[in-house]
Protein backbone atom coordinates (compact mmCIF):
# COMPACT_ATOMS: atom_id res chain seq x y z
CA UNK A 1 0.00 0.00 0.00
CA UNK A 2 1.06 3.43 -0.65
CA UNK A 3 0.85 5.45 2.32
CA UNK A 4 0.19 9.15 2.00
CA UNK A 5 3.76 12.00 2.58
CA UNK A 6 3.35 13.18 6.01
CA UNK A 7 4.47 16.41 4.92
CA UNK A 8 2.04 16.82 2.81
CA UNK A 9 -0.86 16.26 5.35
CA UNK A 10 -3.54 18.94 6.61
CA UNK A 11 -3.37 20.20 10.21
CA UNK A 12 -5.83 19.36 11.84
CA UNK A 13 -6.52 22.43 13.49
CA UNK A 14 -6.80 26.44 13.26
CA UNK A 15 -6.17 29.10 15.73
CA UNK A 16 -8.56 32.26 15.03
CA UNK A 17 -8.84 35.57 16.54
CA UNK A 18 -12.37 35.50 18.47
CA UNK A 19 -13.95 37.71 20.58
CA UNK A 20 -14.88 36.10 23.84
CA UNK A 21 -18.52 37.40 25.67
CA UNK A 22 -18.58 36.25 29.57
CA UNK A 23 -20.26 37.90 32.40
CA UNK A 24 -20.82 41.47 30.50
CA UNK A 25 -17.26 40.98 29.57
CA UNK A 26 -15.63 41.34 25.93
CA UNK A 27 -11.95 39.84 25.65
CA UNK A 28 -10.17 39.25 21.82
CA UNK A 29 -8.02 36.33 22.08
CA UNK A 30 -6.88 33.10 20.36
CA UNK A 31 -8.69 29.79 20.15
CA UNK A 32 -7.96 26.74 18.36
CA UNK A 33 -11.21 25.12 16.17
CA UNK A 34 -10.78 21.85 14.76
CA UNK A 35 -10.35 21.21 10.94
CA UNK A 36 -13.22 19.44 8.56
CA UNK A 37 -11.41 18.10 5.76
CA UNK A 38 -13.75 16.37 2.49
CA UNK A 39 -12.27 12.78 2.07
CA UNK A 40 -13.29 10.95 -1.13
CA UNK A 41 -13.53 7.05 -1.15
CA UNK A 42 -12.32 5.85 -4.45
CA UNK A 43 -12.70 2.01 -5.14
CA UNK A 44 -11.19 1.15 -8.38
CA UNK A 45 -11.61 3.88 -9.63
CA UNK A 46 -15.47 4.71 -9.08
CA UNK A 47 -15.74 7.26 -6.26
CA UNK A 48 -18.12 5.88 -3.55
CA UNK A 49 -18.31 8.32 -1.00
CA UNK A 50 -17.21 11.40 0.05
CA UNK A 51 -17.12 12.06 4.20
CA UNK A 52 -15.81 15.18 6.12
CA UNK A 53 -13.33 14.41 8.69
CA UNK A 54 -10.32 14.99 10.55
CA UNK A 55 -7.84 15.26 8.39
CA UNK A 56 -5.31 12.43 9.98
CA UNK A 57 -5.31 8.72 10.32
CA UNK A 58 -6.81 8.64 6.40
CA UNK A 59 -5.33 5.33 5.81
CA UNK A 60 -6.45 3.60 8.56
CA UNK A 61 -10.18 5.46 8.30
CA UNK A 62 -10.15 4.29 4.55
CA UNK A 63 -9.50 0.85 6.04
CA UNK A 64 -11.78 0.36 8.32
CA UNK A 65 -14.58 2.24 6.41
CA UNK A 66 -14.29 -0.94 3.80
CA UNK A 67 -14.34 -3.12 6.51
CA UNK A 68 -17.27 -1.84 8.49
CA UNK A 69 -19.48 -0.52 5.19
CA UNK A 70 -18.94 -4.59 4.48
CA UNK A 71 -16.96 -3.39 1.15
CA UNK A 72 -14.27 -5.71 2.15
CA UNK A 73 -14.57 -8.41 4.54
CA UNK A 74 -10.96 -8.93 5.09
CA UNK A 75 -8.32 -6.49 4.79
CA UNK A 76 -6.64 -9.01 1.87
CA UNK A 77 -9.50 -7.90 -0.11
CA UNK A 78 -7.78 -4.44 0.08
CA UNK A 79 -4.62 -4.84 -2.94
CA UNK A 80 -3.41 -1.37 -2.85
CA UNK A 81 -4.03 2.20 -1.34
CA UNK A 82 -3.21 6.00 -2.62
CA UNK A 83 -3.54 8.73 -0.61
CA UNK A 84 -3.77 11.80 -2.94
CA UNK A 85 -3.41 15.42 -1.16
CA UNK A 86 -5.50 17.69 -3.15
CA UNK A 87 -6.07 21.75 -2.77
CA UNK A 88 -9.77 21.17 -1.30
CA UNK A 89 -9.42 18.00 0.04
CA UNK A 90 -8.26 14.57 0.04
CA UNK A 91 -8.92 11.67 -2.46
CA UNK A 92 -8.01 7.85 -1.36
CA UNK A 93 -7.77 5.80 -4.33
CA UNK A 94 -8.46 2.03 -2.76
CA UNK A 95 -8.20 -1.12 -5.44
CA UNK A 96 -10.08 -3.90 -3.98
CA UNK A 97 -10.92 -7.76 -5.08
CA UNK A 98 -12.77 -8.08 -8.27
CA UNK A 99 -15.43 -9.89 -5.93
CA UNK A 100 -15.09 -7.01 -3.37
CA UNK A 101 -15.56 -4.57 -6.34
CA UNK A 102 -18.91 -6.71 -7.97
CA UNK A 103 -20.56 -6.31 -4.59
CA UNK A 104 -20.15 -2.93 -3.96
CA UNK A 105 -21.54 -2.26 -7.43
CA UNK A 106 -24.62 -4.12 -6.16
CA UNK A 107 -25.09 -2.24 -3.53
CA UNK A 108 -24.04 0.77 -4.67
CA UNK A 109 -24.31 4.03 -1.83
CA UNK A 110 -23.40 7.95 -2.74
CA UNK A 111 -22.97 9.14 0.83
CA UNK A 112 -23.18 13.06 0.69
CA UNK A 113 -20.54 13.73 3.32
CA UNK A 114 -22.36 14.22 6.42
CA UNK A 115 -20.19 13.60 9.60
CA UNK A 116 -23.25 12.20 11.69
CA UNK A 117 -25.49 10.29 9.67
CA UNK A 118 -24.88 6.96 9.08
CA UNK A 119 -27.18 6.30 6.13
CA UNK A 120 -27.39 9.50 3.41
CA UNK A 121 -27.14 8.77 -0.09
CA UNK A 122 -28.64 5.04 0.46
CA UNK A 123 -30.55 4.76 -2.84
CA UNK A 124 -33.43 3.42 -1.63
CA UNK A 125 -35.26 1.27 2.00
CA UNK A 126 -34.71 -2.42 0.73
CA UNK A 127 -30.52 -0.96 0.77
CA UNK A 128 -30.21 -0.42 4.36
CA UNK A 129 -29.41 -3.40 6.16
CA UNK A 130 -30.79 -3.85 9.36
CA UNK A 131 -30.37 -7.39 9.90
CA UNK A 132 -26.62 -7.97 11.18
CA UNK A 133 -25.22 -11.20 11.44
CA UNK A 134 -24.47 -12.75 14.82
CA UNK A 135 -21.29 -11.89 16.32
CA UNK A 136 -19.14 -15.18 16.30
CA UNK A 137 -17.31 -15.31 19.51
CA UNK A 138 -18.33 -13.56 23.07
CA UNK A 139 -15.90 -11.24 25.09
CA UNK A 140 -14.89 -12.80 28.03
CA UNK A 141 -14.59 -8.80 29.67
CA UNK A 142 -16.37 -8.35 32.57
CA UNK A 143 -18.09 -4.47 32.65
CA UNK A 144 -18.50 -2.97 35.62
CA UNK A 145 -18.25 0.03 36.90
CA UNK A 146 -14.85 0.10 38.13
CA UNK A 147 -13.72 -0.61 33.89
CA UNK A 148 -15.58 1.81 33.24
CA UNK A 149 -14.06 4.73 35.87
CA UNK A 150 -10.59 3.67 34.93
CA UNK A 151 -11.59 3.91 31.36
CA UNK A 152 -13.28 7.11 31.80
CA UNK A 153 -10.16 8.63 33.77
CA UNK A 154 -7.62 7.47 30.91
CA UNK A 155 -9.17 8.92 27.82
CA UNK A 156 -8.85 12.54 28.17
CA UNK A 157 -4.79 11.84 27.81
CA UNK A 158 -5.56 10.16 24.63
CA UNK A 159 -8.03 13.04 23.22
CA UNK A 160 -5.42 15.60 22.60
CA UNK A 161 -7.76 17.17 20.18
CA UNK A 162 -10.64 17.75 22.15
CA UNK A 163 -8.49 18.95 24.70
CA UNK A 164 -7.80 21.68 22.49
CA UNK A 165 -10.90 22.39 20.62
CA UNK A 166 -14.01 20.71 22.37
CA UNK A 167 -15.00 19.48 18.81
CA UNK A 168 -13.66 16.05 18.67
CA UNK A 169 -15.24 12.60 19.60
CA UNK A 170 -12.90 9.34 20.30
CA UNK A 171 -13.19 5.63 19.37
CA UNK A 172 -11.08 3.91 21.88
CA UNK A 173 -9.86 0.33 21.93
CA UNK A 174 -9.45 -0.89 26.23
CA UNK A 175 -8.61 -4.10 27.23
CA UNK A 176 -10.09 -6.13 30.21
CA UNK A 177 -8.18 -4.18 32.84
CA UNK A 178 -9.68 -0.57 31.82
CA UNK A 179 -6.33 0.52 29.78
CA UNK A 180 -6.61 2.76 26.51
CA UNK A 181 -4.47 0.93 24.46
CA UNK A 182 -5.30 3.19 21.37
CA UNK A 183 -7.67 5.70 20.63
CA UNK A 184 -8.52 7.76 17.85
CA UNK A 185 -10.47 11.37 17.07
CA UNK A 186 -12.54 12.77 14.28
CA UNK A 187 -15.03 15.58 14.01
CA UNK A 188 -17.86 12.55 13.02
CA UNK A 189 -18.34 9.41 16.02
CA UNK A 190 -18.51 7.28 12.63
CA UNK A 191 -15.69 8.55 11.54
CA UNK A 192 -14.06 7.89 14.68
CA UNK A 193 -14.92 4.67 15.00
CA UNK A 194 -14.00 3.92 11.66
CA UNK A 195 -10.44 4.31 12.10
CA UNK A 196 -10.83 2.04 15.08
CA UNK A 197 -11.62 -0.56 12.99
CA UNK A 198 -8.50 -0.58 10.41
CA UNK A 199 -6.66 0.03 13.52
CA UNK A 200 -7.56 -3.36 14.90
CA UNK A 201 -7.49 -4.89 11.10
CA UNK A 202 -4.20 -3.84 11.21
CA UNK A 203 -2.81 -5.33 13.96
CA UNK A 204 -5.29 -8.54 14.43
CA UNK A 205 -6.43 -7.39 17.84
CA UNK A 206 -8.25 -9.96 20.01
CA UNK A 207 -11.34 -8.00 20.00
CA UNK A 208 -12.78 -10.56 22.52
CA UNK A 209 -10.53 -9.69 24.78
CA UNK A 210 -11.29 -5.81 25.35
CA UNK A 211 -14.06 -3.07 25.22
CA UNK A 212 -14.21 -0.07 22.16
CA UNK A 213 -15.58 2.69 23.95
CA UNK A 214 -16.90 5.67 22.08
CA UNK A 215 -17.28 9.50 23.29
CA UNK A 216 -21.01 9.28 21.25
CA UNK A 217 -24.22 8.29 21.69
CA UNK A 218 -24.99 4.56 20.43
CA UNK A 219 -26.46 5.29 17.18
CA UNK A 220 -27.87 2.18 14.45
CA UNK A 221 -24.59 3.04 11.99
CA UNK A 222 -22.02 2.67 15.23
CA UNK A 223 -23.84 -0.71 16.11
CA UNK A 224 -24.30 -2.06 12.77
CA UNK A 225 -20.47 -1.40 12.10
CA UNK A 226 -19.19 -3.23 15.32
CA UNK A 227 -21.57 -6.05 14.91
CA UNK A 228 -20.34 -6.51 11.05
CA UNK A 229 -16.45 -6.35 11.83
CA UNK A 230 -17.44 -8.97 15.14
CA UNK A 231 -16.49 -6.61 17.63
CA UNK A 232 -18.60 -8.01 20.99
CA UNK A 233 -18.91 -5.39 23.31
CA UNK A 234 -19.91 -1.56 22.63
CA UNK A 235 -19.44 1.68 25.33
CA UNK A 236 -20.55 4.80 24.52
CA UNK A 237 -20.72 7.82 27.14
CA UNK A 238 -24.43 9.07 25.74
CA UNK A 239 -27.73 7.54 25.35
CA UNK A 240 -28.46 4.87 22.62
CA UNK A 241 -31.35 4.58 20.40
CA UNK A 242 -33.84 1.97 20.20
CA UNK A 243 -32.97 0.64 16.54
CA UNK A 244 -29.45 0.95 17.97
CA UNK A 245 -30.37 -1.83 21.06
CA UNK A 246 -33.06 -3.72 18.93
CA UNK A 247 -29.58 -3.90 16.42
CA UNK A 248 -27.21 -4.99 19.13
CA UNK A 249 -29.74 -7.77 20.86
CA UNK A 250 -29.83 -9.35 17.15
CA UNK A 251 -25.99 -9.07 16.83
CA UNK A 252 -25.33 -10.05 20.04
CA UNK A 253 -23.24 -7.28 20.90
CA UNK A 254 -23.31 -6.11 24.42
CA UNK A 255 -24.32 -2.40 24.71
CA UNK A 256 -23.04 -0.31 27.63
CA UNK A 257 -24.18 3.32 27.42
CA UNK A 258 -24.93 7.00 29.68
CA UNK A 259 -21.08 5.43 30.87
CA UNK A 260 -20.19 8.11 33.94
CA UNK A 261 -17.32 7.59 36.86
CA UNK A 262 -20.41 6.25 38.98
CA UNK A 263 -22.35 3.45 36.81
CA UNK A 264 -23.91 3.27 33.58
CA UNK A 265 -26.77 1.38 31.99
CA UNK A 266 -26.65 -1.96 30.18
CA UNK A 267 -29.30 -2.76 27.31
Amino acid sequence: MIASDPSNEQATTQQLSVSRHHSGEVTTCRDVVAEEFPVALVFNGISHAVMMATPQDLETFAEGFALSEGIVTHRREILDMEVNWLTDGVEIQLTVTQRAFLGLKEHRRTLAGRTGCGVCGTESLSLLDLHPERVRTASAVTVDEALIQRILDALPAHQPLMGATGCTHAAAWCNSQGEVVRAFEDIGRHNALDKLIGWIARHDVDTTAGVVFLTSRASYELVRKAARVGLPVLATASAPTALAIRIAHEAGVRLFSFCRTNGFVAY
